[in-house]
């Protein structure tokens, strides 16, 4: 009988081993399924990007160059006209003497108003994500003023996507366009309809190269165009 119990005890202590080790073994698989294939960096965990500073040269309606990073930083959410992007001037009086109606440089307007925006103020860029080729996409300003707000709001921009993630860039739009500021008193092509058709994108492209590429367009993003169909086919009645 007493062999019989310590047996019995000896099975007990096994067992509770067994399952002792059977739970180490579990908890370590466990531990093993969900335990990250490296410790993740700090920017990673916190989404990190960096914040330039500092003077920089204007370089089209909505790229900077910050020279002591050797940095290209595009303006977020907005879009503007190419350097060598012409638009047009819906005010086309004297037929007889022009072929086409009068060519307005969006490109450089552009280009001025930023640059008359930042003058010699430092600009502070918050990066947000990179393009392929490295530049970065950032949210600037100078002073409390954000630079894609104010090309908005003077009419030399457009919003980057029909879905705008900032709904005071969409206002801003909405009333530049109904006062016809900047490009929306214009015939505009789309900027990127202009990227993919236009073949000469050097600076010296003719404005009859966008009257030729407004005649064979696929979009009209300007509100000219819709003037242009309200008006009546006579005047002098």
């Amino acid at each position: 009988m007493k062999a019989q119990l310590l047996l019995s005890a000896a099975m007990l202590a096994l067992t509770a081993e067994v399952v002792e080790a059977a739970d180490v073994s579990s908890n370590e698989l466990v531990r093993k399924i969900y335990r990250p294939a490296s410790e993740p960096s700090a920017a990673q965990v916190t989404g990190v990007h960096p914040v330039l500073g500092g003077r920089v040269a204007v370089m089209d309606g909505r790229t900077l160059w910050y020279p002591q990073y050797a940095k290209r930083v595009q303006l977020a959410h907005i879009d503007a006209c190419e350097l060598p992007q012409w638009a047009l001037d819906p005010k086309w009086e004297d037929r007889e003497r022009m072929k086409a109606p009068p060519p307005v440089p969006c490109g450089p307007f552009a280009k001025a108003w930023l640059k008359r925006t930042v003058g010699n103020k430092s600009v502070t860029c918050n990066v947000v994500s990179y393009r392929v080729d490295g530049t970065a996409i950032a949210r600037c300003t100078t002073g409390a003023r954000d630079l894609a707000l104010e090309m908005l709001r003077v009419g030399w921009a457009r919003v980057a996507s029909p879905y705008p993630v900032n709904g005071q860039y969409a206002a801003y739009q909405r009333y530049a366009m109904a006062a016809r500021y900047g490009m929306w008193a214009t015939y505009v092509l789309d900027m990127n309809e202009w990227r993919r058709k236009a073949v000469d994108k050097t600076p010296d492209r003719r404005p009859i190269a966008d009257f030729n590429l407004l005649a064979e367009r696929e979009s009209e993003i300007s509100p000219p165009f819709a003037d242009a169909r309200k008006r009546p086919l006579r005047t002098d009645r």
